[in-house]
């Protein structure tokens, strides 16, 4: 399958297109970051697995869409507030039949694409995978989970199985799903609970877990999620969540959210697409969401400041 990774200089971006890679899938990896891709096209793409075991993959890179080409899908991994920009510079590699799946965090990002796209080119998926990148071309796996895919209208559609099959083959452990909105929200419960709070304490996922401080404010954070989903419909079950997100943080020793490390390198953050998600449909459902409100002002402040201070490091 031919396939172009947007954000594939980045850690998770890095990462799948790696696994799809060494699984013999033709992948290009397509970020503006030039230093990942030089790094990558000079000295492969190296993950370091949680056991400490490296590898060293060979897959393309590029900065450039035009010099890609028509592809059969685009898995986006792009921050929330590149997507415009990233589908927009992607033209080049739209075929006739070519699908866009996202795997980006939070809510909305479907839409996005959709508007710039066409919706019929969209489906959708998350990750419970963790990644972090340690240089450019140098991506750490601290955490493997399940993977979700589906279409927006809830078909299997034969590209969606391509796509699953893709991913399995390459070691990604991935379920087709029929109501895929109700696993991207339960996944956006996870990121409202511990993205903000990781970033703003400067905790470890599994220290998250240590303090009654933390975990009370994750369950109260949650019940909210779960007032905002009860009335569009969407199936989240609040004890059922709150107990993987624990079991998650348990094993995810080591692992850094991927809001804390854009606040440790003074980058914008995904708040908005995250907690202020939860926030906005509160308001448009009158639910109210006194919490992750709390959360946008004091993330949205923290990053203006450093912001501000042109010190960004990425």
């Amino acid at each position: 399958m031919r396939i172009a990774v947007l954000g594939g200089g980045g850690a998770m971006g890095g990462l799948f297109g790696g696994y799809l890679a060494r699984a013999g899938e033709d992948v290009t990896l397509v970020d503006v970051a030039e230093p990942a891709v030089q790094a990558i096209n000079r000295n492969g793409l190296c993950i370091e697995e949680r056991d400490g075991s490296h590898s060293v993959i060979r897959v393309k890179a590029a900065s450039k869409p035009e010099e890609v080409g028509p592809v059969e899908l685009i898995v986006n991994f792009v921050k929330c507030y590149h997507t415009e920009q990233a589908i927009g510079s992607a033209k080049p590699m739209l075929g006739s039949d070519t699908a866009i799946l996202t795997l980006q965090n939070g809510w909305g990002n479907s839409e996005r694409i959709a508007a710039i796209a066409g919706r019929e080119r969209v489906m959708v998926g998350l990750t419970y995978h963790s990644g972090t990148l340690a240089a450019p071309g140098r991506v750490k796996h601290p955490n493997a989970g399940m993977t979700y895919v589906g279409e927006l209208n809830g078909d299997h559609s034969p590209r969606l199985s391509a796509a699953v099959d893709a991913f399995q083959r390459a070691g990604i452990e991935t379920t087709p799903s029929s109501r895929i909105l109700d696993e991207v929200w339960k996944k956006l419960a996870l990121n409202v609970c511990t993205l903000p709070t990781a970033a703003l304490l400067r905790f470890e996922a599994h220290e998250l877990n240590l303090h009654d401080g933390t975990r009370a404010l994750m369950r109260a954070l949650l019940a909210e999620v779960a007032a905002v989903a009860k009335p569009q419909g969407i199936a989240l079950d609040e004890e059922e969540r709150w107990k993987a997100i624990t079991a998650l943080l348990e094993r995810a020793v080591g692992a850094r959210a991927s809001m804390l490390q854009d606040v440790e390198a003074n980058r914008q953050t995904e708040i908005d697409v995250v907690n202020g998600a939860i926030a906005e449909a509160g308001k448009r459902h009158r639910v109210p969401t006194p919490l992750n409100e709390a959360m946008v002002w004091l993330v949205r402040s923290l990053q203006e400041k450093y912001l501000a201070a042109g010190t960004n490091r990425a």
